[in-house]
């Protein structure tokens, strides 16, 4: 809540997305650099033209340049919209490289989406934060 004066203005609240019934919930220590992430931007002003939602489940991702026998990088998504979602991972990312994710939708279904990763940057030891373009539009995570 901001207060100005004698008037209170209210937060906007980013929306939510239903999270599949079928995902599993993420590990503590996810949820804890999520909501770090999220305090962290408080008084952050919103440059997108569109919309996310918060959205978290597990998804993984297996970059076209990685090497055969390479296992995916396992994704924590934080949050989407038809055209991209932002993430935490574990493993260093190479930027602009194209891959495949695949990822739950909200109704449940297993979907593999072609995508570009933006950026990749640590957030804390051992974890980076980033997020990947979709290469169509994915309507199925439209706010």
């Amino acid at each position: 809540m901001v207060l100005t004066g004698q008037l209170t203005i209210p937060k906007p609240q980013q929306p939510t997305l239903r999270h599949p019934a079928s995902a599993a919930p993420l590990p503590a220590e996810v949820e804890l650099i999520l909501s770090a992430i999220e305090t962290g931007r408080h008084g952050y002003r919103e440059r997108r033209s569109i919309a996310r939602a918060v959205y978290r489940v597990q998804a993984s991702l297996r970059l076209f340049s990685d090497q055969p026998n390479t296992p995916p990088a396992t994704l924590y998504t934080r949050d989407v919209n038809q055209r991209g979602l932002g993430f935490i991972t574990k493993t260093r990312l190479a930027l602009g490289h194209g891959g495949l994710l695949d990822i739950t939708l909200p109704d449940g279904r297993d979907c593999t989406i072609a995508c570009t990763l933006l950026r990749c940057r640590e957030a804390t030891p051992e974890w980076f934060e980033g997020s990947v373009y979709f290469n169509r539009q994915q309507l199925d995570f439209a706010v």
